[in-house]
């Protein structure tokens, strides 16, 4: 590694000042940062130092996430294994055929990774061959957005996006085209960040703008009611949409996360894991996620028992049932309580979650066509999130002023 330091440090003259490379210092400093500490330091008594910097908030979050992440590896294999299992298994050549009908699939059976659920492994490096290329594509089209407009606007690459890249995976379908991936992340990056002025200054998360485009552009890839198979032409009703249809889901199938859905979003149990991690931490705010579990659980309470309807099912789901199915609790703990699109202020974060758990229950319930519903309330959430916190910000410098006996 200290070579590597040495290569860095050498190339840094072409980047800086007047070197040939200065437009690109930027890429330069993004990669150095990535890899190493940044050796430059604060000086002077004016500065407050603090251990915990933009770089080390960020790389907690994906700590986070990473439980997450690799439950969704397995499931997302183990889904896909255990239907090739229902159909028969690849020893019928019908089946054989509907799986290699998918580059995945014919990838998975040539490297002889095998189709087992029964397989750990096999599950892992199954769903390995769908999240990567995902991952991959994100990186690159919203990383190229990243560096562009760092390099017109002359500033540093921002650590935020690696937050970004690998939330964008996790609430996606594992078959969606990668050509969309692109173009999602594009949107998401460009008009969902960028042209408010980049990191700090949005008031939409940039993700949920990405997945957002995504659903209204191309709902086929991104429906709401039914989710991929690895099996070509097979796919799974959503639990969600059993139960707006009258079926039933098994809540501890749904607490620990075998069941169909996004790479991110099955697992309740290992998104709770990166909960504790952030508020403990002091990086996800417990508030935020304290309140929108309240508005969440009081509108569906009020919903289960004076709305009587044989008609929609969705009005007897229960605050357990829409805790745990689907991206409920991701977007409670991940995307909600992102610190630049929610509310700053401790009263506005409280207005802030109730407002999200409230709306979530009203898009699953009210509206069965469209069984999700974190995503919008999340959005509308942070459109308001400026507002609540201006309120308070008002309420509290009226106190002050009244205090000090000026009117």
């Amino acid at each position: 590694m200290k070579f590597l330091r040495k290569f860095l440090d050498n190339q840094e003259k072409h980047f800086e000042g007047n070197g040939k490379l200065k437009a690109w210092f930027p890429l330069y400093e993004a990669i150095d940062t990535l890899l190493y500490t940044s050796g430059k330091v604060t000086r002077g008594a004016s500065h407050i130092r603090d251990v915990l910097d933009l770089k080390r908030v960020m790389t907690m979050v994906i700590y986070a996430l990473l439980p997450t992440v690799l439950f969704g590896l397995y499931n997302t294999g183990y889904q896909a294994n255990l239907m090739i299992e229902k159909l028969g298994g690849i020893a019928k050549p019908e089946v054989l055929q509907q799986v290699t009908a998918v580059w995945q699939g014919k990838l998975v059976y040539f490297l002889g990774i095998g189709f087992d659920p029964g397989n750990f492994f096999a599950n892992i490096l199954h769903g390995l061959v769908y999240f990567l290329p995902i991952y991959i594509v994100t990186l690159a089209a919203g990383g190229f957005w990243e560096v562009l407009f760092a390099i017109i606007r002359k500033h540093e690459v921002n650590e935020g996006f690696f937050v970004t890249s690998m939330l964008f995976p996790l609430i996606l379908s594992p078959t969606i085209p990668l050509w969309q991936v692109a173009v999602g992340i594009s949107f998401g990056v460009v008009i969902g960040k960028e042209v408010f002025g980049g990191v700090g200054m949005n008031i939409l998360n940039p993700a949920l703008v990405a997945r957002a485009f995504l659903f209204f552009a191309y709902p086929v890839s991104l429906s709401g009611d039914a989710v991929w198979v690895a099996v070509d032409g097979a796919t799974k009703a959503t639990p969600l949409s059993n139960l707006a249809a009258g079926g039933t889901v098994s809540t501890w199938d749904a607490f620990i996360g075998l069941i169909p859905g996004s790479f991110g979003e099955t697992s309740t149990l290992a998104i709770l894991i990166g909960a504790v991690i952030l508020i403990v931490s002091g990086i996800g705010s417990w508030r935020i996620m304290i309140s929108i579990i309240a508005g969440m659980t009081g509108l569906s309470l009020f919903f289960n028992f004076f709305v009587k309807t044989s008609t929609n099912p969705m009005f007897a789901v229960t605050p357990i049932q829409h805790f745990v199915l689907g991206g409920f609790a991701l977007g409670l703990v991940f995307m909600a309580t992102d610190p630049v699109s929610a509310a700053m202020t401790k009263k506005g974060k409280y207005m802030y979650g109730i407002l999200i758990g409230v709306l979530v229950v009203l898009v699953r319930v009210v509206n069965p066509a469209f069984p999700e519903g974190m995503m919008l309330a999340i959005l509308f959430g942070n459109v308001f999130a400026p507002i609540f916190d201006k309120i308070f910000i008002k309420a509290n410098m009226k106190r002050r002023l009244l205090r000090n006996g000026i009117r």
